[in-house]
């Protein structure tokens, strides 16, 4: 399969969500920047698409970036991100999205089960992805956190070379 057939335009996610549907299949959401791919993602990655059959990435445009993460950021472009994690055998789709929050992404994509870090709770994740996916009648998991693994981190240690 080619890498860009995996990435979806926002306005398709009805359309491809209920083919899932009508198969049957498990659909597992996440969504984060994934500016400089790294282990941490990888690992998390791995642990949300074994929750279910398929799983859909959504990745914030390079202006929520912005929005969320500071001037600086992204250091990698929206379709760079976007095609980098499609390559990934442990995605099955790839969807940008420009909202600071994922709560339209979420209600389009109308997840099973929506996946997000384990350094993160209810408590901080922002009350319309939550209320969100309770809607749709998803659920909400936390993937373990790798420590030490973050784009942050990365660009610091980058920093100081």
């Amino acid at each position: 399969m080619n890498s860009r057939d995996k990435i979806l335009p926002l306005e398709n996610l009805p359309a491809w969500r209920a083919a899932l549907r009508a198969a049957g299949k498990k659909l597992v959401v996440t969504n984060g920047c994934y500016d400089i791919l790294h282990t941490g993602h990888a690992s998390y990655l791995e642990a949300a698409r074994n929750l279910g059959d398929v799983l859909l990435v959504g990745v914030n445009t390079d202006a929520s970036v912005r929005a969320n993460k500071g001037p600086t950021r992204p250091i990698n472009s929206e379709a760079d991100r976007a095609l980098l994690l499609a390559a990934l055998a442990s995605v099955d789709g790839v969807c940008i999205f420009g909202e600071r929050t994922a709560a339209n992404f979420l209600r389009l994509a109308q997840p099973d089960i929506y996946v997000k870090s384990g350094d993160l709770n209810l408590n901080t994740l922002p009350p319309d992805e939550v209320r969100t996916v309770n809607e749709c009648g998803g659920k909400i998991v936390f993937a373990p956190f790798v420590s030490g693994k973050s784009t942050t981190a990365l660009l610091e240690k980058i920093s100081r070379l």
